[in-house]
């Protein structure tokens, strides 16, 4: 009479991974950590600006994980 088959009408909801542009700015902001920590130790007063980056990148991160997660529960269809 019915389908068995073990499969059931509501979609399951597949764990996605972090997007891309939130990927690429975690990295910008480890570098440029790393990079200020060089530059202190150096004695250079240059790694405030590799702080500032680092802050901008952070932000950049947060911002596109949240957006990613936030469009995951939103349908193809409309």
């Amino acid at each position: 009479m019915g389908d068995t088959g073990g499969r059931s009408s509501v979609p399951r909801q597949e764990p996605t991974d972090m997007p891309r542009l939130a990927l690429y700015a975690l990295v910008v902001c480890v570098l440029s950590v790393a990079a200020a920590v060089v530059s202190f130790v150096q004695g250079s007063w240059l790694g405030i600006v590799w702080i500032l980056l680092a802050g901008l990148s952070s932000n950049m991160t947060w911002y596109y994980a949240r957006r990613g997660r936030g469009r995951q529960g939103k349908s193809v269809t409309g």
